[in-house]
């Protein structure tokens, strides 16, 4: 959206300029008569006026502006205005002036920047091509002899996260306590949160130690984020170091921490290791009691190293203990047994929890058809949606829209719209693709088919079964004639 300033308002601050600080500053370009301003929020005229009797007083003082701001501002401060004023010292390169006010502003009473701000003037004043424009920022206040508080720092902070700029924070973090700031752990994550997106994670694992000599504690947020990173990064055993000064230092563990560590145990630690920490966790009830995404977690790092007996243990235990698995604990067994041979001990799972009745049957046994043609068990896959009917279960359509697809895709075109018929007589509305649309339509003429073909056309326009445009894929790159075998 473009924002066009009153002639009549530009005309006047233009005379006014000309007039009252061209001897001071005959360098100060005017203002434009079209100004292509970029905001969220519409532009009135009270904001365009305070914009413009803010941006006066600015350049009419550019040492220690702050004095002065306070007295030009008579109502509250609003988003727009803020905008205005920044984007008017960006095109007139004046970007000391512009971040002096946009520090000021964070301060005013009632206002508070938003992020999208703070990505506008990252982008108005190039701060992720020149960081130096925040370091003459910092210096311009000593150079001033201003008073530099916690919440100016912050402010400066948050543009260096908006910047993605880790080595810039660490500089301002340090640099605020020459003004003697003493920086919060609000401000302290800030920096911690950069250093680890950057990949340092050894400088953000001393700032947290340095903020314990401080008296203060990462939050547990950090926390949770820091043992991530490190067991992203194959340090496991400096994330249970840092686990374990979570409760030295007074930030008890939740059942997300635990998790978390857990998921990376589970991948990265012993079998052994990984029981020990989820007892741990049954231990101390109440916030750090295991959920169903605890145990599903758990069942899943055993299934992918090939432990399935310890999986179907913790399923076991979890519903001895009261947790009832889920939907996705239900596609995390199918999918984990299936795919490590255990075809077997997947209907028995899946049985086992369909009668439990803690997750629907359909939900069950259309995970189960999933995990068969996952591994290309067609016929088990077609046999078991039989079963289903037969015992009045109906099938997902997702399940169902794989199942035609694939049956499609062997070339049997005619069992392919017999299932179509079939499952939308359940009141199943499967998706099909384009490529298997077309596969069935034009096979099913070419078999001379044409009142199975006309009712294809039918069922999907009444039934409104949904065709999905794909792009052809190498593997899809078939002829009709080798998909259409009889």
């Amino acid at each position: 959206m473009k924002f066009r300033s009153s002639p009549m308002a530009i005309s006047s601050l233009a005379r006014f300029l000309s007039h009252s600080i061209q001897t001071q500053m005959p360098s100060i370009p005017l203002i434009s008569s079209s100004l292509p301003f970029t905001t969220s929020l519409s532009s009135s005229p009270s904001s365009s006026s305070t914009a413009s009797k803010l941006y006066v007083q600015l350049v009419s003082h550019p040492q220690n502006p702050e004095k002065t701001l306070f007295t030009t501002l008579k109502s509250r401060l609003d988003s727009t205005s803020v905008t205005q004023v920044c984007l008017l010292c960006s095109q007139n390169q004046q970007s000391h002036l512009g971040l002096r006010f946009f520090i000021w502003a964070a301060l005013q009473p009632g206002y508070r920047h938003s992020r999208f701000i703070y990505s506008q003037v990252c982008n108005f004043f190039g701060i992720h091509q020149n960081p130096t424009r925040v370091r003459e920022l910092v210096e311009g206040y000593e150079t001033d002899g201003c008073v530099v508080n916690v919440k100016m720092a912050k402010v400066v902070l948050n543009l260096c996260r908006e910047a993605g700029d880790a080595d810039l924070a660490l500089w301002v973090l340090r640099r605020m306590g020459q003004f003697g700031c003493r920086m919060d752990t609000v401000a302290y994550n800030v920096v911690i949160g950069l250093s680890r997106e950057k990949g340092n994670l050894d400088a953000a694992v001393e700032l947290m130690r340095e903020m314990v000599v401080m008296g203060l504690y990462p939050d547990m947020i950090t926390y949770v984020e820091m043992i991530n990173a490190l067991c992203h990064a194959g340090r496991l055993e400096d994330a249970c170091g840092l686990f374990k000064d979570m409760r030295d230092h007074s930030c008890m563990p939740n059942a997300v921490a635990y998790s978390a560590l857990l998921h990376w145990v589970c991948k990265l630690g012993s079998s052994n290791r990984v029981l020990e920490l989820l007892e741990e966790m049954e231990k101390e009830g109440g916030t750090c009691s295991p959920n169903v995404i605890t145990y599903t977690s758990v069942i899943q790092g055993f299934l992918e190293k090939g432990q399935h007996v310890e999986a179907l243990e913790i399923l076991d235990r979890m519903e001895t203990l009261g947790c009832a698995p889920n939907r996705v604990t239900v596609s995390v067994l199918v999918k984990g047994l299936c795919s490590k041979g255990y075809v077997d001990e997947a209907y028995q799972v899946v049985d086992k929890i369909a009668a439990g009745g803690s997750v629907s049957k359909t939900s069950c046994y259309s995970s189960l058809m999933l995990g068969l043609l996952s591994i290309r068990r067609l016929d088990a896959a077609e046999k078991l949606l039989r079963k289903m009917v037969t015992n009045e279960i109906k099938p997902n359509d997702c399940a169902c829209s794989r199942l035609i697809r694939d049956v499609c895709f062997t070339g049997r075109v005619f069992d392919g719209f017999y299932l179509v018929r079939e499952v939308t007589t359940m009141g199943v509305l499967p998706i099909l693709d384009s490529a298997v649309y077309h596969i069935l339509s034009n096979g099913l003429q070419l078999k001379g088919l044409l009142v199975e073909a006309t009712e294809l056309a039918r069922l999907k326009d009444e039934q409104r079964i949904q065709v999905e445009f794909v792009v052809r894929t190498p593997g899809m790159d078939l002829t009709l004639g080798e998909k259409l075998k009889y």
